[in-house]
């Protein structure tokens, strides 16, 4: 037998000059730094397309981006415009919580029963496909400009889309822990605290986003219609009074304000609740 007694493989030297690489605690922040970054940077593109549209167009239909600066600002210095924040964001709360309540129990008892997925499945389709202009109309023409007004047209137009969201999670549940649920018989409140919401932590938070964009379109079309208060209505009358731009800030201001919502509120409330699956696979 021969030994090989020839020269291995001769790896390239670093330069003695190299920068050492960057620390794991400097790596995690920038990549948290990247997010932001991002979003500014796709703002500052939009807004900077727009205004380039609005000087090659010279139309009083497309104002500048300057113009509805000013519009901004002339808003938030306006006390009314926090009360009709105020007055929408009431009104979209109590019709999330309706349709919440009872998209979660349907939504469970169409993941658990296939008879209740067979009885439920007509009514999320319709809810799912019919218009949000239509049931803004209807509930105008039920409920007229009382408060239940704006709170049916926004849980009907947000319970289907949360149904199926938790419908489609509860297939994904863990049978074992169905199954440890029934062997130490957890009552119902117990199973839907301790097995049910944190289980469909993911499908509840996504259900929950998708819910409350179809949720903000529908309040603004029932204020419009409907409403003498509130985002809608203003944006109505700035649309009455001709003001592109200012119709434009009140869209501006509302985006930000849901912006403000998604990562100050949902996020954060997703991590945490998501914060037990990390320890589980740790």
């Amino acid at each position: 037998m021969s030994l090989r007694t020839g020269p291995g493989p001769v790896r390239p030297r670093e330069p003695d000059d190299a920068p050492p690489p960057a620390p794991a605690g400097l790596r995690a922040a920038l990549r948290r730094r990247q997010g932001p970054l991002a979003a500014a940077a796709f703002l500052l593109l939009l807004v900077s397309g727009w205004h380039l549209m609005s000087l090659a167009l010279d139309s009083l239909l497309v104002p500048g981006a300057d113009d509805i600066a000013a519009e901004i600002a002339r808003l938030v210095a306006d006390p009314g415009f926090y009360a009709d924040l105020g007055v929408t964001f009431q009104r979209v709360a109590l019709g999330f919580a309706l349709a919440f309540a009872a998209a979660l129990a349907v939504g469970i008892a169409m993941g658990r029963s296939p008879l209740a997925r067979r009885f439920f499945e007509p009514a999320v389709l319709i809810g799912l496909t019919v218009p949000g202009l239509v049931w803004a109309l209807l509930c105008v023409i039920w409920f007229g400009v009382d408060l239940i007004n704006p709170v049916m047209a926004v849980a009907l137009s947000s319970a289907p889309a949360l149904t199926l969201s938790i419908h489609q999670g509860t297939r994904t549940t863990d049978p074992q822990l169905l199954e440890m649920a029934h062997v130490y018989r957890f009552s119902a409140a117990d199973r839907l605290r301790h097995l049910w919401l944190p289980s469909l932590a993911p499908a509840l938070f996504g259900g929950a986003r998708l819910g409350l964009s179809l949720a903000w379109k529908v309040i603004v079309l029932v204020e419009i219609f409907g409403m003498s208060s509130g985002v809608g209505s203003s944006i109505n009358r700035e649309f009455a009074a001709q003001n592109v731009a200012g119709v434009l800030a009140w869209t501006a201001l509302f985006a930000l304000v849901m912006a403000a919502l998604e990562y100050g509120v949902l996020q954060g409330l997703e991590n945490r609740a998501a914060r037990w699956r990390k320890v589980a696979a740790v």
